[in-house]
């Protein structure tokens, strides 16, 4: 996943880009970027996977002057994308994924046009997202033909002489949240809305989904109201959002410490010393299966905060491991003799949860270990955004291979909580990691900790029901790529 901020000022808004900005650090860890318009646009894009954002930029925000900006963290492409087009210059930046991007980007060789950015031998998405939109009647129309044609999602933040176009993909996976600063009048607009506080904005308006709404140095003018249908993305109040983000007016650590206590209240049979998190993204969890239980909350493995970030976002399965073995330094005086809960967001592949952080428990003396993830096994792979990319590195996909001793297309019994199937896979992940006992958050557990109705929120990692739009690659059936209309 990838984190954008806008801004739109009476004057130099550099400062605001940049602090804005760099509250996604979360989010990504490839690429930074910001692009500011003055009396030119100003563009600077830097490589942070082996740094942070403030550092790589804090001597180019100083030199950038103009009253409105766009920044990313991204997790893939080197963003933002410059380009002079018939529709005027302008810079963008993207967040989401573009399942058909090889197929759009053929169409559009075939009648002439060329790309110039190339991330890991593939298009840059951003690059052919300005491509599309700059074949419309106008910035709007091409936003449109932009949703019109993929398959996937994309939100996106346009900077031009207008000022700072946002829109929201059409089904609402990723979240915009718009805020304004009163004492300045300044605008922005954020993935998320932890990015607000410190620096003086406040919420105005949750951007819907295919909403587009241009901030001027006005105000808020909306372009194009919201449809009816949102299903956003449930995983970003389990793991991928911070704590102090709030999406659809629900609030991240909130919602987290609701679903630690239901899966307090599904633990009723068992004793424990201790209730710990798995840091960052697991303490809410933990604290809200610690409110519910009535055991201790204490911190076994301790997250040593800098230089280390998500050992989940990095693209190599090497940087990953690398990440989750260093970053945690367990305590033995809190592990040794200890039955330990251990709240995790996912079990994605196993292997970190296994190699970097159970271990260390078991090393450090813990009596048992009990791991509660706050989600349902993760079926299939996100179709949606940047995360686990393959079918054959999922924990259940891998239980249910051994199980059945082959992949199988139709895994609807394993989804059933209540069925022995899912049992059987459950208890293959917990001898497999190595703990006393596996217990995953239900659905409707989740479901209802988010508080969002089911139909409202996408699902598919977890039950493989496709959302409205789907990827050909989730379906049965082939279908040919959806063409871009000619302009």
């Amino acid at each position: 996943m990838s984190g954008i901020f806008g801004v739109v000022a009476k004057e130099n808004c550099a400062d605001i880009l940049f602090y804005g900005t760099d509250y996604h650090s979360h989010l990504g860890t490839e690429y930074g970027g910001l692009a500011v318009l003055g009396k030119d646009f100003t563009r600077r894009i830097h490589n942070i996977s082996q740094s942070q954002f403030k550092s790589r930029f804090f001597d180019d925000y100083k030199s950038i002057e103009g009253n409105k900006g766009i920044g990313v963290i991204s997790a893939l492409d080197e963003q933002p994308i410059y380009l002079n087009s018939r529709l005027g210059a302008f810079c963008l930046v993207t967040n989401g994924i573009i399942e058909n991007s090889e197929d759009l980007m053929a169409q559009m060789l075939k009648r002439g046009e060329s790309f110039s950015e190339v991330s890991r031998d593939k298009v840059n998405t951003t690059e052919l997202v300005a491509k599309i939109i700059s074949q419309g009647k106008d910035i709007v129309d091409g936003i449109d033909k932009v949703f019109d044609v993929i398959e996937g999602s994309c939100s996106l933040l346009l900077l031009n002489k207008d000022g700072v176009y946002a829109a929201r993909d059409r089904l609402g996976y990723t979240p915009l949240v718009v805020g304004k600063q009163e004492d300045s009048g300044a605008w922005a607009v954020t993935t998320e809305s932890c990015a607000f506080p410190n620096i003086d904005f406040a919420i105005v308006k949750y951007i819907g989904q295919g909403e587009i709404v241009l901030l001027k140095e006005s105000g808020m003018v909306q372009k194009k109201q919201a449809q009816e249908t949102n299903q956003i993305c449930s995983f970003l109040w389990i793991y991928t959002g911070f704590p102090a983000s709030s999406y659809e007016g629900i609030n991240v650590e909130m919602v987290r410490e609701r679903s630690g206590r239901s899966l307090a209240r599904r633990d009723m049979d068992i004793e424990v010393d201790v209730v710990s998190g798995v840091p960052d993204s697991g303490i809410a969890h933990a604290i809200g299966y610690a409110q519910e239980s009535g055991k201790p909350y204490r911190r076994p493995l301790v997250k040593y905060t800098p230089g280390y970030g998500r050992s989940y976002t990095p693209p190599s399965q090497e940087t990953r491991d690398l990440i989750a073995k260093m970053k945690l330094v367990p305590i033995r005086e809190i592990i040794q003799n200890n039955r330990i809960v251990v709240c995790e967001d996912s079990i994605v592949r196993g292997t970190q949860l296994k190699n970097f952080t159970i271990k260390k428990l078991w090393d450090c003396g813990a009596k048992e270990v009990h791991v509660r993830p706050a989600c349902p096994p993760l079926m299939f792979p996100c179709r949606f955004n940047f995360s686990t990319r393959s079918i054959h590195e999922l924990a259940a996909r891998k239980a249910i291979r051994s199980i059945e001793g082959r992949d199988l297309e139709n895994v609807s019994e394993y989804t059933d909580h209540t069925s022995e199937k899912y049992k059987k896979m459950v208890d293959w992940i917990k001898r497999d990691i190595e703990v006393t006992t596996l217990r995953y958050q239900t659905v409707e557990d989740m479901v209802e900790a988010i508080g969002l109705p089911k139909e409202k929120l996408c699902l598919f990692c977890w039950t493989g029901e496709c959302p409205l739009q789907c990827s050909s690659k989730t379906k049965k059936e082939k279908v040919s790529a959806r063409e871009i209309p000619e302009f």
